[in-house]
């Protein structure tokens, strides 16, 4: 391959700005004819596409005059409130397998219902004898998430009923990654530990009585060693990471390979990609890497520097140049994400509990500091706030996770939303989705072979 790569480069090279001649498209065309890009109005507000009643998210509310307003945003799951759940279920061991519950049946399960929903994702979290030699430890890749899709993509091949998708059977295969996600995550991280360093390859077998926090933490640690908290507060980001909506990138991806009429496996696996990208699952590492760079150019976390340091960065003078506080703002949300202002609170008592208080202190500083730049830098009025990415990272660098499984750790939750939305898909849809695209480009006539010119 690099061989050939070295032989054909500059033809490569020569193709690559043919090509990018003719793609470039004149921006005052997307005026003309009215294109939502990105799917999105004028205000940034997402186009409506479809209906869904697994969750809701509001950002803007209305004033006495019935004008729009920013306000406190929401997250609800199936209509509850998801402060509401995450103050009911505290304490308890299986808040994500409750969550899960809910977005896949659409109600709260009784005590006797979520023991048995937790006693079933036990059993099926196991994997074939050979998979893991087989799919796992052979050429293992460098980045997590492509090999959890193709760990994903391989267990088509050990179902017997993989093209199957009807409702009983696709509820069967959700159970089924649900379960697994974990499993496929961790062992992968230790394959390319193994495959890419001097670390010994230990694989540890899951216990059917740990909940899905647990399992992360006890199959992943030499020591299968956690405290109650690290794997209470592991479990809170699992659920807040679960679902947000049918319009955000990889769960409207679930929703249109779905409508397709493609097995479940080749759903997951183009969700996956979709959430491995920067702009979507992937920004918790960008938020950490920004961090890592504020440590090291600001180490004693003094306000003022702190203040220039960012202002460095929104002017593209600092960190990656993009002008991006990593983090900051929201797509939807406005004066506040609410996954945020949760896990806010978890992280500062996990912050206590690894001598971690200086470090959480100045990450509030950041968050304040940034949310004024930016209003003022780029004329923002509808509020700028953490989302949930400013303090998940965090959290999993004081649980001393390794930083190629945090968009894993991602897809582990958001199994569950992607899950219930493909079995609505299959219930409501019966339309494959294919929006449209205007053509502008201008037409030409065939030439002949020999008649064309060199650079033609």
């Amino acid at each position: 391959m690099e061989y050939l790569t070295k032989k054909y480069g500059q033809d490569i090279a020569e193709l690559t700005k043919a090509a990018s001649k003719s793609d470039v498209i004149n921006p005052k065309l997307y005026e003309k004819y009215d294109v939502k890009r990105g799917l999105r109005d004028i205000n940034g507000n997402g186009v409506i596409c479809g209906l869904t009643e697994i969750s809701e998210i509001t950002a803007f509310g209305k004033d006495a005059e019935g004008n729009k307003v920013p306000v406190n945003g929401e997250l609800y799951y199936r209509g509850v409130n998801i402060r509401d759940f995450v103050k009911g279920a505290a304490g308890r061991r299986f808040a994500f397998e409750e969550a899960t519950y809910l977005l896949l049946f659409g109600h709260l399960p009784s005590k006797e219902h979520l023991e048995r929903f937790c006693e079933l994702l036990g059993d099926l979290r196991v994997l074939h004898p050979n998979f893991v030699r087989d799919i796992i430890m052979k050429a293992p890749s460098k980045d997590m998430m492509n090999m959890l899709a193709r760990c994903v993509l391989s267990l088509y091949s050990y179902d017997p009923k993989a093209d199957n998708t009807s409702r009983r059977n696709v509820m069967r295969q959700s159970l089924h990654l649900i379960a697994q996600f974990p499993l496929l995550c961790v062992y992968s991280q230790k394959a390319y530990n193994y495959n890419n360093s001097d670390a010994s390859l230990c694989i540890h077998k899951p216990k059917k009585e740990l909940s899905t926090a647990e399992t992360i933490l006890y199959t992943l640690r030499d020591d299968m060693k956690f405290s109650q908290l690290e794997a209470q507060v592991l479990d809170l980001c699992l659920v807040l990471h679960a679902e947000h909506g049918g319009g955000n990138n990889s769960t409207f991806t679930t929703h249109v390979v779905t409508s397709s009429g493609t097995d479940t496996y080749s759903s997951v696996a183009a969700s996956l990609g979709s959430l491995k990208g920067p702009k979507h699952g992937g920004a918790n590492i960008k938020v950490c890497e920004m961090f890592d760079a504020i440590k090291e150019n600001v180490p004693d976390f003094e306000r003022g520097k702190l203040t220039d340091y960012i202002a460095k960065i929104l002017d593209k003078e600092a960190f990656d140049k993009t002008g991006l506080v990593y983090g900051m703002g929201h797509a939807v949300y406005s004066l506040s994400d609410p996954r945020a202002d949760i896990l806010k609170e978890f992280a500062e008592k996990l912050a206590v509990e690894k001598g971690m208080e200086k470090e959480y202190e100045m990450r509030k500083s950041v968050a304040d500091i940034a949310a004024e730049l930016i209003a003022e830098k780029r004329k923002i009025y509808k509020g700028v706030s953490p989302n949930v990415d400013f303090y998940s990272g965090f959290v999993y660098d004081m649980l001393g996770l390794p930083r190629e499984l945090y968009t894993p750790l991602f897809a582990v939750a958001r199994i569950a939303g992607w899950s219930a939305h493909r079995i609505e898909e299959l219930t409501n849809g019966g339309k494959i989705i294919r929006p449209g695209y205007q053509a502008v480009a201008k037409r030409q006539k065939y030439v002949p072979l020999e008649s064309r010119k060199l650079d033609q």
